[in-house]
């Protein structure tokens, strides 16, 4: 006789900004979570989109929010207007109503306390809820590998505070043994006993026959698109310039927040043997094809980069998106050298030649040793909330 039990209930709470990288790695745990017989909810806080509905997923959407820049300078709601009290009341009112509705066994809560600070208007009163519920759910912070912490006096030791209160565990999707979360956010070893390092979360299916998708060509991607315009600009002259892949087609894949009509000003401006064209789904796939993949530093896109060097070696560039208050890509990139994985262009150095040069030695080192992390994180943390679940 099966287990007749009723499955274990999560509301995983995600809060998109500017692209969707946030969203795309709460729904890569979400499948692990429901393949492991969890009955997950998905509450986005973010601009919808079509990513997020698929194999099931039950999905609450807040009423959406997005970044006016991506200097986080202002919160804009669906119809580009200023958020305002209002609309906080309303988005409280609402992820409220959600958990009292689904009554989870265990609550999921991504970034929050060490970012997201902006949404304590309505985190705080769902964690004073979650804390005051008979019997009171697990209650876990989702977090990736690297946090950079706030520059603001007194911010870190109020995300500590937060977690002591009201979190039972740190969950941090990295390897410890490649990145420890201190390294970013050295306040973190005041939580030793509440982190526990997941590994990566990759894909959930590792695609080894991918067909001919990408096949001898040099993939060039940039995320979401939001901020990958100079990249893209900079690739479209660098294949003339590579010694060792301008015989090949160059394939440039814009994203979907892309700027309007970006994608068609790059089509106009590329020669022969660069196709531009919008993104596709079967990306991670045409990793295990190509003769190099370039692309920035975010988490998802650097985890399908190296499921597909862990099935193909393939040669990879990463040009890490950089600003005053964003280094975690440079950070993850950094690292990726120092395990042999990749070879990095500073944003600040990016141009076609340094990019056709930066293609050509990650080439001729395809087949240097190098060290991958552990990236099972997608089943240790399904087996990892089961288990307290159940224990």
């Amino acid at each position: 006789m099966g287990d007749k039990r009723p499955a274990k209930r999560i509301m995983f709470y995600v809060q998109h900004l500017l692209g969707i990288g946030h969203l795309a790695r709460a729904l890569r745990l979400t499948h692990y979570l429901q393949d492991a017989g969890l009955a997950v909810t998905l509450v986005s806080g973010g601009m919808p989109h079509v990513t997020a509905h698929g194999r099931g997923v039950t999905l609450v959407q807040l009423p959406p929010v997005r970044s006016a820049d991506m200097a986080f300078s202002q919160l804009l709601d669906e119809n580009g207007a200023p958020i305002d009290e209002v609309w906080r009341e309303r988005r409280q009112g609402a992820l409220l109503q959600a958990f009292n509705g689904f009554a989870p066994d265990a609550l999921l809560i991504e970034m929050f306390p060490f970012g997201r600070r902006q949404f304590a208007f309505e985190l705080l009163p769902l964690l004073k809820a979650a804390k005051s519920f008979r019997p009171a759910p697990l209650i876990l912070c989702s977090v990736r590998d690297i946090v950079i912490p706030s520059d603001r006096p007194g911010r870190t030791e109020e995300a500590i505070t937060r977690v002591d209160e009201f979190f039972d565990y740190v969950l941090v999707h990295g390897d410890a043994n490649f990145i420890r979360l201190e390294e970013s956010y050295p306040a973190a070893a005041q939580l030793r006993e509440k982190i526990i390092y997941t590994g990566y979360v990759t894909a959930a299916t590792l695609h080894t026959d991918a067909g001919l998708a990408g096949k001898d060509e040099v993939t060039i991607s940039a995320g979401g698109g939001a901020v990958g315009e100079t990249l893209l600009t900079a690739a479209i002259q660098a294949r003339a310039l590579s010694t060792q892949a301008g015989q090949h087609r160059w394939r440039l894949l814009v994203g979907g927040n892309a700027p309007p009509g970006q994608l068609r000003i790059l089509q106009n401006k590329a020669p022969q043997g660069v196709v531009v064209e919008a993104a596709r789904p079967d990306f991670p796939q045409m990793l295990f094809n190509c003769i190099c993949s370039v692309s920035q530093g975010g988490y998802n896109t650097v985890m399908d980069i190296l499921h597909a060097k862990a099935a193909s070696q393939t040669p990879a560039v990463i040009v890490p998106f950089a600003s005053d208050r964003e280094r975690e890509q440079t950070l993850r990139a950094h690292a990726l050298v120092q395990a042999g994985l990749a070879v990095v262009l500073p944003e600040k150095e990016l141009n076609p030649a340094s990019l056709a040069g930066a293609i050509d030695q990650a080439i001729l080192q395809k087949n240097m040793p190098h060290h991958l992390p552990d990236m099972n994180g997608g089943p240790v943390t399904a087996a990892f909330i089961r288990e307290k679940l159940n224990g």
